[in-house]
C-alpha cells in the first residue's frame, strides 16, 4: 500500500491514488494537471520522511473543477459602544484527484 502527505494550501492531507481531496484555489497547467509537495511517503513498510529523497518523488493530480465553499458571516459586537460590523467570506476551492505517486 503506497500513500504519501502532502502540503495542499495550507494544510497536509493524505493522499492515495484515486482519491479526491479538496483545497484551496491552485492553478493548473494546460492540461489540468498539477504537482502536490510530499512531505512524507509510506511505501509498504519503507517510509520517507528526508527532504532529499522527496524531492525525487512526484505526487500528480488531475483538476476536477473549481468550486467556492460555504458563505461564513463575521459578525463583531461590542456592548455600550454602538460598534458593531458584519462581514462575509467564501473560500475559492479547487477539486483534485490523484493520479499518480512516483
Amino acid at each position: 500500500m503506497v500513500y504519501a502527505v502532502v502540503r495542499a494550501g495550507g494544510r497536509q492531507e493524505k493522499v492515495e491514488v484515486g482519491t479526491i481531496v479538496t483545497m484551496d484555489r491552485i492553478k493548473a497547467d494546460k492540461d489540468g494537471n498539477v504537482q502536490l509537495t510530499p512531505v512524507l511517503l509510506v511505501d509498504g513498510e519503507k517510509i520517507t520522511s528526508d527532504a532529499k529523497s522527496l524531492a525525487k518523488v512526484t505526487v500528480t493530480a488531475e483538476v476536477l473543477n473549481d468550486l467556492r465553499g460555504p458563505k461564513i458571516v463575521i459578525q463583531k459586537f461590542k456592548n455600550k459602544t454602538g460598534y458593531k460590523k458584519r462581514q462575509g467570506h467564501r473560500q475559492e476551492l479547487t477539486r483534485v484527484k490523484i493520479t499518480g505517486i512516483k
